[in-house]
């Protein structure tokens, strides 16, 4: 594997409506991204990646975008994005935006023109067929429920594609002008200063012709869009083709939200010379996952997050390299998932830290997650403001759960948990606003906050500062960033080991349990690197590890 200039950083994600309130209008904003740069280089991180904060009418929280070449008034200017690239510089630190290209709003130019001539230059940068009473081109479900069909505003008569929201119509990727499109959008970006992207659903942008039925897996009588992914084939020179127009000219940093890859093409996704520099391990996050809907949903365990890991892990190899993560703002808070219930506490939030900060890979931190923000627990479905929460609210009551049982089921899986305004203080609204904020806050956060954590050097944001320092330590850099990850004892229950192997060797150790549990050690211990306990009962050939102990030693 080549080495590059961004495998030794740390990455650090970025929803920049509930980051930090600059102008008490309840949102989040640049001017209050530019605010925290240095509560950020303090942390340690070097990569910035912010979702979208372009124009859009938010029919999916920006992932819907209306202008390709500016800022959502809501989040600041141009110009302010320009002095948050300026500010970054100066801190020699790096931002990534948000690539959303598979679809964009129904506001944007191309589709208004669409609708006006389904027939033009712009009707071809959609798919748009003709519509036949009482039938669809196909049967495929959009990922928030319902067909991926819908009429085309002014033309009763012909029907778009939109395997997201209805207000995000699919591109076609298929005309060479919309991807010409694409990359000069990219190229203008890069240009301007940015770093480099994270490519939002790219997946997706391949679909299977002629359009097909696949066998219905709900009462709604439609099939999962999972289904005609799996069986489209060429995504590759698309992919190909943007990475030598865009990203390589300008050895920008490129980490692609992927899902599905088949073994065999890990080395044309991330492989030397690859579509992306990485792309996100998402093994863990889809675990236990069902086509009936998030009611039906395995949760995990401890042994199963080990499994998840160490097999992604062993899979890529020395291929490529990996983003990896406990949580982003698709997903529920990591503690609140991996942690099993009743077991949330210090302790186990700095053993999951520890379990995913030492894999080989680039390790993504997202807003809040350094001081361990939980999970809310809805009281009513009033209180969601997610569309896809708010459909699987719907697919579980229609399944046979009671009120009660439907919103236990999506405070455990929303992405709204992810979303609530960070908590920087105990102060009214957590000190992300002076106004009303825009998605309630967590009642937790005169508990959890970081202003609470800054000075404890035992606190959970302390503890995150340790792990990035052993990263960039010049002693053990080689061995964390580069070093092989080789499980170790993998079939002890609800314990986590494995190597790092470099020119030094470590071994990472965390009990997955409240109960101690007792651990033989390859060969003895000749310095603790990190442990979540001030002390650590070892011996010349094995450890005790007390309640969601977790240590980095070296050997």
């Amino acid at each position: 594997m080549e080495r590059k200039w961004w495998h030794e950083k740390v990455a650090y994600q970025i929803y920049p409506k509930s980051f930090y309130d600059s102008n008490g209008d309840g949102i989040g904003d640049i001017p209050g991204i530019i605010d925290k740069l240095d509560y950020l280089k303090d942390l340690g991180v070097d990569i910035v990646w912010i979702s979208p904060c372009y124009p859009s009418p938010f029919a999916d929280q920006g992932y819907d975008i209306s202008d390709y070449y500016n800022i959502n008034p809501v989040f600041g200017t141009l110009e302010d994005m320009d002095l948050l690239l300026a500010e970054a510089k100066k801190r020699d630190m790096y931002i990534l935006l948000d690539l959303v290209v598979n679809h964009c709003s129904d506001e944007h130019e191309w589709f208004k023109k669409a609708c006006e001539d389904p027939d033009g230059k712009y009707g071809n940068f959609f798919y748009i067929t003709d519509k036949k009473e009482g039938e669809l081109p196909c049967n495929w479900r959009s990922y928030f429920g319902g067909p991926v069909w819908e009429t085309l505003p002014g033309h009763p008569d012909k029907q778009y594609l939109h395997v997201f929201h209805r207000k995000q119509p699919d591109l076609n990727w298929e005309n060479p002008e919309v991807r010409e499109e694409i990359y000069k959008n990219i190229n203008w970006w890069l240009d301007r200063g940015v770093s480099g992207f994270r490519i939002d659903a790219i997946i997706n942008i391949k679909k299977k012709f002629p359009f097909a039925d696949y066998p219905v897996d709900r009462p709604d009588g439609l099939s999962s869009i999972q289904n005609m992914l799996k069986e489209a084939t060429g995504i590759g020179e698309f992919l190909s083709e943007m990475q030598a127009r865009t990203f390589g000219p300008h050895n920008a940093f490129s980490v692609g939200e992927v899902f599905d890859e088949k073994d065999e093409e890990l080395p044309d996704f991330i492989g030397d010379g690859g579509y992306f520099s990485s792309m996100f391990d998402f093994s863990t996050t889809i675990f236990g996952g069902s086509p009936n809907g998030w009611y039906d949903r395995k949760t995990i365990t401890p042994d199963d997050y080990k499994e998840c890991c160490f097999h992604s892990q062993q899979r890529v190899g020395d291929i490529g390299y990996l983003s990896n993560i406990i949580e982003n703002h698709d997903e529920p808070r990591g503690v609140s998932h991996y942690i099993p219930d009743g077991d949330l506490s210090l302790h186990s939030k700095k053993l999951l830290a520890t379990m995913y900060f030492m894999l080989r890979g680039l390790p993504f931190i997202y807003q809040g997650q350094e001081i361990g923000m939980e999970n809310m627990h809805f009281q009513s479905i009033d209180q969601v403001d997610d569309i896809n929460t708010i459909d699987e609210y719907h697919v579980a009551k229609n399944a046979g759960l009671n009120e009660k049982e439907a919103l236990s089921c999506i405070s455990r899986y929303s992405r709204d948990n992810a979303r609530t305004p960070v908590q920087w203080n105990d102060s009214a609204n957590a000190g992300f606003t002076s106004g009303n904020p825009w998605l309630p806050l967590n009642p937790n956060y005169k508990e959890i906050n970081v202003a609470s954590q800054e000075n404890d050097p035992n606190s959970l944001l302390s503890f995150y500062k340790e792990l990035i320092a052993l990263r960039k330590n010049p002693e053990y850099k080689e061995t964390v960033v580069y070093g092989e990850m080789i499980p170790y004892l993998e079939e002890q229950h609800n314990l986590m080991s494995y190597y790092r192997k470099g020119d030094k060797t470590l071994l990472v150790l965390g009990n997955f349990q409240k109960e101690p549990q007792t651990v033989k050690l390859p060969s003895t211990c000749r310095k603790v690197l990190l442990n979540n306990y001030p002390e650590l009962n070892i011996s010349d050939d094995s450890v005790i590890l007390d309640n969601y102990q977790a240590v980095v030693i070296e050997l």
